[in-house]
Order: C-alpha cells, then structure tokens, then sequence
C-alpha cells in the first residue's frame, strides 16, 4: 500500500537543523529505500524551502509511524507534525494503472 507523508516544519526551529542533520537523513532515507520511494521538501511562493513529503511503500499506517520517528530528523524540533494519507496510483511513467470499464 502507498502512503503520501506530508511534514509541517516547526516555524521557531532553528534554521541550521537541516544542514546539521542532513548527512544523517540521507543515510536513513538510503537505508530505507525498500520503503521511501521518493522524499523531498517543499518550497513556498518565494522558493524557500519548508516542509516535506515522502511517498512509502508500507503494510500499515503504523508501519509509516515507526518510520517517521526513526528519522534523524524527527527528534531535532525541525518537524512540528505530519499527516500520513493512503493513496491509491493509477498513473506512472506515461502509463495507466488501471483500466477502467
């Protein structure tokens, strides 16, 4: 099952938290490339970036769960919730992945 995983950045955290972390983020998301098939983060109208969003492949909700709170970013305050959001894909790579009737 796919989740889509949206992150509020917490607007007090310290701006350094990313750069500080980042090495360590990557290596979580390389460790866990099985499940995170893609992440990045978000950027308002003035190209700043903020927030993130991860696209998992998981059994459960609660699989997605222990996930986020393994991320070295998740003790640091950078983060101050996430949502996580089933989502069904139906088109890849140019592609239909369904057929409807």
């Amino acid at each position: 099952m796919k989740f889509i995983i949206l992150f509020e950045d917490a607007c007090d955290a310290d701006p350094d938290i990313r750069k500080t972390h980042m090495a360590k983020h990557l290596d979580f998301l390389e460790r866990n490339a099985d499940k995170i098939k893609a992440a990045g983060p978000l950027f308002d109208a003035e190209g700043q970036g903020r927030d993130g969003l991860w696209i998992v492949e998981a059994s459960s909700g609660d699989d997605v769960d222990q996930l986020v709170h393994e991320d070295p970013f998740w003790p640091t305050g950078l983060r101050q919730s996430y949502s996580i959001i089933k989502w069904k894909q139906v088109f890849v790579y140019g592609g239909r992945l369904i057929h409807p009737g």
